[in-house]
């Protein structure tokens, strides 16, 4: 191999070097520029169920691109430590406002409700509960079975499409463990249902009926009655009413006619006639 061609090769390969040096040299510099645009913000470092309280071991501050990072998103741990969760935050994910009850508010079931509105527990069975299929995150219709007006029983839907927020103690979506024989089902409800809600579970029985999530309309029903059960829809026995006796009332005694009196005037004569009621004349 002659001189000539060891000399091009080398050039060659010091132009190659070259080319590669100066490619690493601005994927490097493009990499520390876009190093510097990163901004810091919370992500969750494990799953984080609902109704817990955030503390520093449960989030960390990771890197991303500004555009990659969603409005409203924390950039310092002490703006979310010791806030409730109100919604379910997987691993890795952004810590959001929506994602957590107002600061101060405490976590756990009251974290969970919203203003003006209350949570009320009803004592249920597996009947009552359809089966255990009431869980978490569920709506359901209320209805109360008691005795009415005509002292038969009567059924009536006293609350339509109530969200479920705990069964037992397994809160909104965090179903743990067999929850099917749960004594107690919390619903939400506005003030107003509050109070019929309790009205109906200490004067009669109550029944939940579960809801397809999608179907939301309310009905106008009328109450059912234990009547309309018997074949034919015939209507119970009419309770006998009392007899009223008619008592004929007896003619007052006629009194004698009493006879009158007229005067007759005649010039400077003046006479009194007597006449009868009866008298023709």
């Amino acid at each position: 191999m002659n001189r000539s061609r060891l000399l091009m090769i080398g050039g060659l390969a010091l132009a190659v070097g070259l080319l590669v040096s100066y490619t690493v040299y601005n994927q490097l510099r493009a990499h520390a520029a876009n190093n510097q645009q990163m901004v810091q913000v919370v992500v969750a470092s494990n799953d984080v169920q609902i109704g817990s309280k955030l503390t520093e071991h449960d989030v960390h501050l990771a890197a991303f691109p500004p555009a990659s990072v969603p409005p409203g998103a924390f950039n310092r741990i002490a703006q979310i430590q010791g806030r409730g969760v109100i919604l379910p935050i997987s691993r890795g994910d952004f810590v959001l406002p929506d994602k957590l009850a107002d600061e101060n508010a405490g976590a756990g079931l009251p974290s969970l409700i919203p203003q003006g509105m209350r949570a009320v527990s009803v004592r249920v069975n597996d009947v009552v509960s359809v089966a255990g299929f009431v869980q978490p995150g569920t709506r359901v219709d209320v209805m109360a079975t008691g005795i009415h007006g005509a002292g038969e029983d009567q059924t009536t839907t006293v609350l339509e499409n109530v969200a479920v927020i705990a069964v037992g103690r397994s809160l909104l979506d965090r179903v743990t463990g067999d929850v099917g024989n749960a004594g107690v089902i919390t619903l939400l409800v506005s003030p107003d249902d509050a109070q019929r809600l309790t009205l109906a579970t200490q004067e009669g029985r109550i029944q939940l009926a579960l809801r397809n999530p999608l179907d939301t309309r309310k009905e106008s029903l009328d109450p059912t009655k234990a009547s309309s059960l018997l074949p034919g829809g015939a209507a119970p026995v009419a309770e006998a009413k009392p007899r009223i006796h008619k008592m004929v009332a007896k003619a007052a005694p006629q009194l004698p006619p009493v006879p009158f009196q007229v005067e007759i005037i005649k010039g400077s004569k003046r006479d009194e006639a007597k006449f009868k009621p009866d008298d023709p004349n």
